[in-house]
């Protein structure tokens, strides 16, 4: 067929649904970025005719996925109906994977948590911790009032690096047999909902950025303190992974250690200040908030312990200065509650280790960080999932 005889034919109904779905996605995504408007602000902010968006509207709230939530009455004009986002057509699962804590999270399309739970992780073996995984959620789904088959898409946060050709968590080393094969195979199975495993450092970053201090950031870096030592970087609002799944994984870094050669894991984590406190001088039984705690109240040795954390935390952010040069690094994880003791020690450290000197500051999320950015990510794909499904419906 000649190219000019293109233009005669007619159009096709293919062609038409097309375009319908993506007006429609339009309009939807507009709602969801900037709040409810009416058909004419709608129109004139997204070019489109105002025919066109009625139609699109209407096919939008005949298939639930956005719905009338009060007008507009202007000072000159007829009362406009204002639109938004259905927040209950659909619901995502955040769970966070830790060595002492399991988070588990359901939140709307709006990213609004309607339920969570938050359980010890007394799991003994990996098998043991697939199970109260999936248990836990399935009570909190439970517990919400939503329809299980309203829950599109989960997203889990553990330690270590999903490997998705072997399907397996890779470097998981505070998590023992976590990293066995099946065993995500096994949640998605008994969950019933399509599952996606990420890092916690990577996702407590995306959870900083789209809820916490991290909004606006160019470029920035969270660094994860707890059991273990992660980083996750997000520039420009996305991830920054490295070629295999592997950027942010600074524990692995090499790291002086008293009598032989360590990684920074083993210097820069609540362990290490509970060492470095017995070192000092400290007894009994010790834990990183113990130890904080004592610092507060002037404990020599506590004190100690958390200069020294301080100096090698500013270790761990003159090397990501130097590498990524971020215009802000957040300080979380498990030692994020005592974030206040160490930047004082973090920032002098900085000053005599480096010229770069990112702003430091500490989490605003604090341990639902991963938790958050497990629920964020979950969302992106529910949202199109929900409109997929609901268009294709209607």
């Amino acid at each position: 067929m000649p190219a000019s005889d293109a233009t005669d034919q007619p159009e096709l109904p293919w062609n038409r649904r097309r375009l319908r779905s993506t007006n429609e996605r339009l309009l939807l995504d507009r709602l969801r970025a900037a709040g409810a408007a009416s058909r004419a602000q709608l129109a004139r902010e997204t070019g489109l005719s105002k025919p066109t968006v009625s139609s699109a509207l209407a096919s939008l709230e005949a298939a639930g996925l956005v719905h009338e939530v009060g007008t507009h009455a202007p000072e000159r004009g007829r009362t406009a109906v204002l639109y938004a986002p259905d927040p209950g057509a659909g619901y995502a699962l955040g769970i966070d994977v830790g060595r002492s804590w399991l988070r588990v999270a359901v939140a709307d399309l709006d990213g609004t948590v309607v339920a969570r739970s938050d359980v010890r992780n007394t799991a003994r073996s990996s098998g043991a911790m697939a199970e109260l995984v999936v248990t836990t959620a399935q009570r909190v789904v439970a517990g919400s009032g939503v329809d299980p088959d309203e829950v599109v898409h989960a997203v889990v946060g553990t330690p270590g690096v999903y490997d998705e050709r072997q399907r397996r968590v890779r470097y998981a080393m505070h998590l023992p047999g976590w990293g066995r094969a099946g065993l995500f195979d096994r949640m998605r199975t008994e969950l019933g909902v399509p599952l996606e495993v990420h890092n916690d450092a990577n996702l407590a970053a995306l959870g900083e950025y789209t809820y916490g201090v991290g909004a606006g950031s160019r470029l920035f870096a969270y660094i994860l303190i707890g059991t273990g030592l992660g980083m996750g970087v997000v520039s420009e609002g996305r991830l920054f992974t490295g070629a295999h799944g592997l950027a942010g994984e600074i524990g692995f870094l090499p790291w002086p250690g008293q009598r032989k050669p360590e990684r920074l894991e083993d210097a820069v984590s609540g362990v290490a200040v509970v060492e470095a406190a017995r070192r000092f001088g400290m007894n009994g039984q010790l834990t990183a908030k113990a130890v904080f705690d004592a610092a507060r109240q002037g404990n020599t040795a506590a004190v100690q312990a958390v200069r020294l954390e301080g100096e090698r935390i500013a270790h761990t952010v003159a090397a990501a200065a130097a590498v990524l040069d971020p215009d802000l690094v957040v300080l979380g994880g498990g030692l994020g509650h005592s974030v206040d003791l160490l930047l004082r020690p973090v920032r002098e450290n900085l000053r005599a280790l480096t010229p770069l000197r990112p702003k430091v500051v500490p989490s605003r999320l604090g341990e639902d960080a991963v938790l958050l950015g497990a629920v964020a990510t979950a969302l992106g794909t529910a949202r199109d999932v929900v409109f997929e499904r609901r268009s294709a419906a209607s």
